[in-house]
């Protein structure tokens, strides 16, 4: 089940980003930010109405916070890296480095998978990696500085993933509560600070909602997921999230896929049935 609940995160955490992507083409970043952690919170809030447990006790509510300034540490960089580098180098670092984080912790904490789970791992690296776009010709060089931008959001990421599957089982949903509520009253005191353009939000207003929709369902399904099953195998099944990204592109957009990014959907095919088999 543990495996099933991390695929269902990955697919939603690819349809996320792929409608907060198409949002950002008409919206500003900034707003497109509120709206879709305003969806989300107010998801998160409900849900725990629904659930009724009573708030958790230190050490949940300081992960859940954690996890809630590494999303938003993971979500700035990862802007800042693609408007300034190549897609082609910023995407497959983060995804491969958000990966490779909550595996290693895994491991070293004192998780042993199956070795065929361990070489279904290997493979979904392998796979984040081609479909994200590594191999592609690089339109513009990326600086250094960028570089590790994109490593500082894969970490981010990963420590996301990390500080989730940290809380405790009787935490309930209240660790997407608190890290949503942290991300959203960060970015609405910069938006008060900075006082930016808001722009004129149409249709492509509703995307972004939608997108906060999707990532509250492939955070709640996450948490669902690591409660389940090992961190290091959980971790890197939603990390291969790039994969539905580009299925709607290509899909919906008409974009083509690289022979490498067909390549690297077949590879996450097969690493999800190893580890399905193997964990």
């Amino acid at each position: 089940m543990a495996i099933v609940l991390a695929l269902i995160s990955a697919v939603a955490y690819g349809t996320g980003d792929y409608c907060g992507g198409r949002a950002t083409r008409s919206v500003p970043l900034l707003t497109v930010s509120v709206l879709t952690l305003s969806s989300s919170t107010v998801l998160a809030l409900v849900a725990v109405l629904v659930d009724g447990r009573p708030f958790p006790g230190g050490d949940d509510a300081a992960w859940s916070v954690a996890a809630g300034l590494a999303s938003l540490v993971g979500i700035f960089a990862f802007y800042e890296a693609l408007a300034r580098g190549a897609m082609t180098v910023v995407a497959p670092v983060t995804a491969v480095v958000s990966a490779i984080v909550p595996v290693g912790v895994g491991l070293v904490g004192g998780e042993r998978p199956s070795v065929l789970a361990l070489i279904g791992v290997a493979l979904a690296l392998l796979a984040v990696a081609l479909v994200s776009g590594v191999g592609r010709r690089v339109e513009r060089p990326t600086p250094r500085r960028i570089a590790v931008l994109a490593l500082v959001a894969g970490a981010g990421f990963g420590l996301l993933f990390v500080f989730l599957d940290r809380t405790s089982d009787d935490s309930g949903v209240w660790p997407l509560a608190i890290s949503n509520v942290t991300c959203w009253l960060l970015v609405v005191a910069l938006v008060l600070g900075r006082r930016p353009s808001i722009g004129r939000v149409d249709r492509m207003g509703m995307v972004a909602v939608g997108a906060g929709v999707c990532n509250f369902t492939a955070n709640m399904a996450y948490l669902l997921a690591t409660r389940e099953g090992l961190l290091s195998l959980v971790a890197v099944i939603t990390s291969l999230y790039p994969g539905t990204t580009v299925a709607l592109a290509t899909v919906l957009d008409r974009e083509r896929m690289s022979p490498t990014q067909v390549v690297g959907l077949g590879l996450a095919v097969g690493a999800v049935a190893m580890v399905g088999v193997g964990g």
